[in-house]
């Protein structure tokens, strides 16, 4: 049961690093200049109106491109807080639950068939009864694959986002000192990690994550305009100040690290209640 679980959760995060590397690579997407009358649902629907949203800003902040995007990533992220807001309670639960699972899973612990669907229906009927979804973690990142493509063919077929100069590089450009890559990969290994903290072992089994995203951002900061970079950072730093106002993580931990504490108690007393007894029951026959 564990190594099929296992396997699923690998596949699983797999799928999810194809994807992003898939929808990064853009294959098949049109480089024309977008405008207004672009054709197609995507250039039409996705593309233009993030284009349109970045240069109003833009203008808006004397034509900088890259206040643009920043404002342009805290709305988007604004956006799907309360998609960011239910996976946060739903890893809360699930930490939570995992006392309850760890008993079910004693309790079916044969290796049979049987067994093991009576586990698997326990389980999930233990998660409807908690409203608790185990995928919820992975929606927000598919939500963000679109959002990330159409920003990357918005800066890629505007020339004005293109061109424009940020600090010491060109936004449609990789940044050529790999300063932003860098802050980009670290920012997403902290995001995540401060994500996962307080969460059980159990729960912690999904924690490659952690470690493979921040490679793949490097790797493709490097080589994609430094306008993603510059999203990316943007997101991730959002994204840990969200969870650090939302579901404090330093918090869940103590809160962990006392009900643990508090289990390991209650069974040192139930142990010793049970040897007292056995103890008293011994005494008994001997007389």
């Amino acid at each position: 049961m564990k190594k099929k679980k296992r396997f699923k959760q690998k596949l699983l995060i797999a799928s999810l690093v194809i994807g992003l590397m898939a929808v990064l690579s853009g294959c098949g997407y049109s480089t024309d200049p977008i405008t207004s009358e672009s054709t197609g649902f995507w250039s039409h629907y996705i593309v233009f109106p993030l284009s349109w949203t970045i240069t109003w800003f833009s203008d808006l902040f004397g034509g900088s491109y890259a206040v643009g995007i920043i404002v342009v990533t805290i709305l988007i992220r604004l956006l799907i807080m309360p998609l960011m807001i239910k996976q946060l309670k739903s890893q809360k639960a699930m930490t939570n639950l995992q006392p309850k699972i760890k008993e079910l899973q004693e309790k079916y612990s044969s290796k049979d068939n049987e067994t093991k669907q009576k586990l698997q229906q326990e389980t999930m009927r233990l998660y409807q009864e908690n409203s608790v979804n185990p995928m919820m973690g992975c929606l927000p990142l598919l939500i963000q694959m679109p959002i990330l493509l159409g920003f990357y063919q918005a800066i890629s077929r505007t020339a004005e986002i293109k061109t424009d100069s940020f600090l010491w590089m060109q936004l449609g450009n990789p940044d050529p000192y790999y300063i932003l890559p860098v802050v980009a990969a670290l920012t997403t290994f902290l995001s995540s990690k401060i994500s996962m903290m307080g969460q059980t072992q159990q729960n912690k089994s999904m924690a490659m994550i952690v470690y493979i995203m921040p490679v793949m951002i490097l790797f493709m900061g490097i080589t994609l305009p430094s306008a993603l970079a510059l999203y990316w950072i943007i997101g991730n730093i959002f994204t840990v100040f969200q969870t650090l106002l939302i579901n404090n993580p330093f918090k869940n931990k103590r809160e962990q690290e006392a009900l643990a504490a508090a289990q390991v108690a209650e069974d040192r007393l139930k142990k010793k209640a049970a040897n007292m007894k056995a103890s008293k029951k011994g005494g008994k026959k001997r007389k």
